[in-house]
């Protein structure tokens, strides 16, 4: 047998999973990289979705920097071990939560101009001819809790990786403000609406209260204050009661407090729980497998609900992650492709779905408004981070020194 011939046996072969985790550490750093391209040099946001069509659809989202979306760019550019792209994003947000144009709580809106930050902070939005006025979006000038759990672990990471303080106190003062929707028995929505007196949202969802318990848990772990506690387990007791048997997570509450039974099957409040709580307190993995296997699984990848009508690039990522977790590498290296063949080659990134629309069955407002809520085949900054995060093995919910150790040691009493 001639060497030559060796090697190509050797290259036909199925890739050893320390193989095939060196060469997706490539791949994320290569997203990681094109992420970068999008980014301001100073202290600032990213667009949320960098190419848009010029058509209806996406007015309201031109140059719009969606918190989450960077809260996660954040991480990604951390696991990619580039620091200085992770901290102009920290630093933004924190400009952010110093210099909004009305409050003074700590809060941050849902979204912002994409770009460098300015003072006080701007929000994006959009010329009407119709009205001859300058419009705004309302969900954007909004505050959701969830999106304020994931900036706030944005900056525990940022916190981790630098020591700088600056970090843990914009993060504490971010779990501060979430604190207020508390209900004892999770927490509520946030806010909706414009300044000066939006409207409490009244539902209480289980990705947000997810989001929480992590941050409560994480927090706990580094602070004293009895706050974090009491907001991690009231948070955690939340998403817990929100499993079905044979139904898995429900998506939440009704605006009267009674769980949504009848809203479908989402697919990152089914993963989410085994990324951010203690595994020893939910249910069993290949119980909720099973039930995302039947509801959300289309051919290569999964759907964002149990319509099943195209492929959710950064659910499916999120799902990668969590079987790379749970050492099903086979399963996350085919999403990972799947993925990784929906990459715009004009902006190096991700996109969102592989079909011109998806649904979510959601509307865009939190009070029911702004319509219906859809992904569409763009480049998308949320769908690259979580591809980068499932490629380098980046749990985003907990503080990475500790990632093998239980999450969550304090019991709630």
């Amino acid at each position: 047998m001639t060497f030559r011939f060796m090697l190509l046996l050797l290259a036909l072969l199925p890739l050893s999973p320390l193989r095939a985790f060196a060469m997706q550490q490539e791949q994320a750093k290569e997203l990681c990289s094109s992420m970068q391209k999008h980014q301001d040099s100073n202290a600032g946001l990213i667009a949320s979705y960098p190419s848009l069509p010029d058509d209806e659809r996406s007015k309201a989202l031109k140059d719009v920097a969606f918190v989450y979306d960077n809260a996660l760019a954040s991480m990604a550019f951390l696991a990619c071990g580039d620091l200085e792209s992770a901290k102009r994003i920290g630093d933004g947000l924190i400009t952010a939560q110093d210099h909004d144009r009305h409050y003074s709580d700590g809060r941050l809106r849902n979204a912002y101009r994409s770009g460098a930050i300015s003072t006080p902070v701007n929000l994006a939005g959009w010329w009407d001819e119709k009205s001859a006025r300058w419009q705004e979006d309302a969900y954007q000038a909004s505050t959701a809790v969830g999106n304020m759990a994931w900036a706030a672990l944005s900056q525990l990471h940022l916190y981790t990786a630098t020591g700088d303080d600056r970090y843990l106190q914009s993060a504490k003062s971010m779990a501060r403000f979430v604190s207020q929707f508390d209900t004892g028995n999770g927490v509520a929505g946030g806010f909706a609406g414009f300044e000066p007196s939006p409207s409490r949202v009244p539902w209480k969802s289980t990705e947000h209260n997810i989001d929480v318990a992590a941050l409560g848990s994480w927090l706990t772990e580094i602070d004293q204050d009895p706050q974090w506690k009491r907001l991690r387990c009231s948070s955690r007791d939340f998403v817990l009661s929100m499993y079905r048997p044979g139904k898995g997570f429900l998506i939440g509450t009704t605006s009267e407090d009674i769980p949504n039974v009848n809203a479908g099957t989402y697919l990152d409040v089914q993963l989410w729980p085994f990324l951010a709580i203690d595994p020893h307190e939910l249910p069993a993995w290949k119980d909720v497998r099973s039930i995302i296997d039947i509801k959300n699984a289309v051919a290569n990848g999964y759907d964002f609900n149990d319509d099943r009508d195209g492929v959710w690039m950064e659910g499916s990522a999120q799902a990668a992650l969590l079987f790379t977790t749970f050492g099903d590498h086979g399963k996350a290296e085919k999403l990972l492709h799947t993925i990784m063949t929906n990459r715009d080659p004009s902006t190096g990134l991700i996109l969102a779905t592989d079909r011109p629309q998806i649904s979510t069955k959601l509307t865009v407002g939190a009070d029911g408004s702004g319509g219906d809520f859809n992904y569409y085949r763009w480049p998308h900054l949320g769908a690259t981070a979580w591809t980068v995060l499932a490629m380098m093995d980046f749990n985003p919910f907990v503080d990475q020194r500790g990632r093998h150790a239980v999450r969550d040691r304090k019991q709630c009493s």
